[in-house]
């Protein structure tokens, strides 16, 4: 009931169909990686991804195509839409550090769960980043008792010898419940813009993804199930 509840006071939020786009990024990354836990170690990713800035807000969809060495895949999906109370005239920018104050929400989609989140938004002024968010949600688990999350997103660009690089990805921490323990995700992304040395229109990035994540999934890492994952993989990143 409570999901259903959280859905329907959310859809009036979602946008309209004239609503316009300020910009759209589609971007397609390769992960290849040999230290996964809870399920098979070594993987290659496939994942599609569209972030858009609109009248109404913003939004984030990704999908995982994962690919297992014993030859099984699976699918893994996000959607997370964002209403600003500034951009629709609700609140005036606080200012300082605070950019816009936002209603999140957040769709975790798989074969085997839909969890929905649902809370605040904050779009902060850092300087020397491109962007940061910072969300606090109250997550509606499914087959799981609910907890609470908070979620930091950044984006670093720099330059070296002449080179653009970019550092961004987020921090999750969820807090624990009856049947789940809390747990901490950093995972991040270090970038080349490789596209720079042909002149390319479309952007593509070489790089590294690394994940930190203790207690995975919210597993209690013990001596018979590893859940503590400290996890590299070759990263290829197509803007298009």
């Amino acid at each position: 009931m409570l999901r259903h509840t959280a859905v329907l006071l959310l859809l009036p939020l979602l946008p309209a169909v004239e609503a316009a786009v300020q910009w759209q990024d589609f971007r397609l990354t390769y992960l290849n990686g040999s230290h996964y836990r809870l399920g098979d170690p070594n993987r290659q990713v496939l994942t599609i991804e569209h972030a858009a800035a609109t009248s109404w807000g913003d939004s984030f969809f990704f999908l995982d195509h994962m690919k297992y060495a014993n030859g099984q895949h699976s699918n893994y999906a996000e959607l997370q839409p964002r209403f600003s109370l500034g951009k629709n005239g609700w609140l005036e920018s606080p200012g300082g550090l605070i950019k816009d104050v936002l209603l999140a929400s957040h769709l975790e989609m798989s074969s085997l769960r839909t969890n929905l989140l649902y809370g605040v938004g904050l779009d902060l002024a850092i300087p020397g980043l491109k962007f940061t968010q910072l969300n606090f949600y109250r997550r509606n688990n499914e087959q799981l008792a609910d907890n609470w999350q908070a979620t930091l997103v950044w984006g670093a660009p720099f330059q070296l010898g002449g080179q653009q690089f970019l550092y961004d990805g987020f921090i999750d921490w969820a807090s624990g419940s009856v049947d789940q323990h809390a747990n901490f995700n950093w995972t991040s992304q270090f970038k080349w813009l490789a596209s720079n040395l042909w002149q390319g229109r479309s952007q593509v990035w070489l790089g590294v993804e690394y994940v930190w994540w203790r207690h995975k999934f919210g597993v209690t890492d013990s001596s018979q199930l590893k859940s503590h994952e400290n996890n590299v993989n070759l990263l290829l990143k197509w803007h298009f």
